[in-house]
Order: C-alpha cells, then sequence, then structure tokens
C-alpha cells in the first residue's frame, strides 16, 4: 500500500492587538518630491479659496444694494428698445384688404 502523504500544515496563531501595536512600524522616508506636490497642492487650494472669497464678497455686496433699494419706490419704466418691439407689432407690413 502506497503511503498518503499528509500535508502539513503549520498553524500560526492570529495575531492579537496587543500583537498589532507592539511591532514597529518604519517610519517613512523623507521624500522631496511628495512635499513639493503637497506645497503646489496647498497654493492651488489657497488660490481657489481666494477666488471663492471674492465671489462670494460680490455676491454680498450685490445683495446689500438689493436690500437698499427695496426701500425705494418702484417704478416701471420701459426701455426705449421695448417701446420700438411694441410700434412694430402693431403696424403690419401688408395693408388689409377693404371688402
Amino acid at each position: 500500500m502506497a503511503e498518503e502523504e499528509k500535508p502539513t500544515t503549520t498553524c500560526t496563531p492570529k495575531p492579537t492587538p496587543d500583537d498589532l501595536l507592539q511591532t514597529p512600524t518604519p517610519p517613512a522616508k523623507f521624500d522631496p518630491t511628495r512635499m513639493i506636490g503637497i506645497i503646489k497642492r496647498k497654493a492651488l487650494i489657497k488660490d481657489l479659496a481666494a477666488a471663492y472669497h471674492n465671489e462670494c464678497i460680490s455676491y454680498c455686496r450685490e445683495l446689500l444694494e438689493l436690500q437698499k433699494r427695496k426701500g425705494e419706490p418702484f417704478l416701471y419704466t420701459k426701455a426705449p428698445e421695448d417701446l420700438r418691439k411694441e410700434t412694430l407689432r402693431s403696424s403690419s407690413k401688408r395693408a388689409k384688404k377693404k371688402r
């Protein structure tokens, strides 16, 4: 009879949380190229924040103007272009036939 080979398994116990805390991780090496990327990204974020801030300030000024105007009486006046459009609509190009 042939001998059956049993696979040898090595049972290693699962690491406990205490074991994981005790194993030191090697410190990350300083990479200047990553530092340059971080500095560039930080500058882009600052530029974006400044753009949003300027846009916000302009909207606030516009809102303040609208709030000031709210107290003023509202006078609806038609623009000259609107008046021209109305006169063109009222006059027709062809004369109507009389019956």
